[in-house]
């Protein structure tokens, strides 16, 4: 079977479906990429999408793609969690509807100077931006155990303090610098899973959402999201992996006032706002048997979908998920 582009976006058409773009609307891709969603969005309706990134090289492609599109697409370098700041300064204060896909993008993974696979030989970089610790600055230079907390909380990996033992003996000798390096590390000291997954894949994950602070911006973002979307307006957030939809969520869930109560012999109390989101569907869409046998990447996919209400967004304390 051909390789999937890496330009085909993940379970598309289910987030076209949850946004519903309609004429004169405007819309966000928060995580622009290669412009897939950003893509799709255009061509549903006669509406205008902004497109955030914070990849120069993904901003770069996107100007390219705005002169197919002229008037109607414009995109802006920047990280998503900052897009109400973003969109003001170009004189956008609502939306009707964003677009979010997680994670790193099949382009940036199929670029070995990017350092995010392990899949090519490559400088151990990750970062999404060009500016910050790489990858290999936290591998060579962090504490064991605060590297093993790493390893363990960003890529659930249970054999994280056994792989940080073994990067911190193997960096005495000579500093780990490169994917396939960091890799052989890994594999040497973590035997392969009954499911076929590369002892490697959590690690580098971990390394990944930590170097990009992953997390934070997603709660960022989904603070923004509430800020910025007008009455009605649509969110369709895809994420690979739990961490990501775990925050998801929570938060959704929350907004939506669909978090259980201590016991169901307990009278409802009101001890929050109203809800500022309505949930499209109960748990997660998940995408096709096509689109998986088709795709590979779609399988571990996870799509969660809301509308927002009319309600002001609630007051921010600590995290935007809790």
């Amino acid at each position: 079977m051909t390789a999937p582009s890496p330009h085909t976006p993940v379970m598309l058409t289910e987030a076209l479906h949850a946004l519903a773009p309609r004429d004169e609307g405007v819309y966000v891709d928060g995580t622009f990429g290669a412009g897939g969603y950003a893509h799709g969005i255009l061509g549903t309706a006669a509406c205008t999408v902004w497109g955030i990134d914070r990849d120069p090289d993904a901003v770069d492609r996107g100007q390219q793609m705005a002169t197919d599109h002229p008037g109607r697409l414009q995109v802006i370098e920047g990280r998503y969690g900052n897009m109400v700041d973003l969109l003001a300064d170009k004189g956008v204060r609502q939306v009707d509807g964003i677009a979010l896909d997680l994670g790193v993008s099949s382009m940036q993974l199929d670029e070995a100077d990017r350092g995010f696979s392990f899949r090519f030989d490559g400088p151990l970089d990750m970062r999404m931006e060009a500016q910050g610790p790489s990858a290999a600055d936290v591998v060579n230079h962090t504490p064991e155990k605060e590297l093993a907390s790493i390893i363990y909380t960003f890529g659930e990996e249970r054999a994280s303090r056994r792989i940080a033992h073994a990067l911190v003996e193997a960096r005495e000798h000579t500093p780990i610098t490169r994917t396939l390096q960091l890799a052989a590390i890994v594999r040497a000291c973590v035997r392969k899973s009954k499911d076929g997954i590369d002892p490697a894949t959590r690690t580098f994950q971990a390394l990944r959402i930590f170097v990009n602070d992953e997390l934070g911006e997603l709660d960022r973002g989904l603070v923004a999201v509430e800020a910025l979307l007008s009455p009605g307006g649509r969110l369709a957030v895809v994420s690979f992996h739990s961490l990501e939809d775990r925050r998801v969520k929570t938060f959704l869930k929350t907004r939506s006032g669909n978090t259980p109560r201590p016991s169901r012999h307990l009278p409802d109390i009101e001890d929050g706002p109203p809800p500022t989101f309505r949930l499209l569907k109960t748990g997660t869409i998940k995408p096709s048997e096509a689109e998986c046998a088709a795709n590979p990447r779609a399988r571990s996919a996870r799509l969660r979908a809301a509308e927002r209400t009319s309600v002001a967004p609630w007051p921010i304390k600590g995290r935007a998920a809790a």
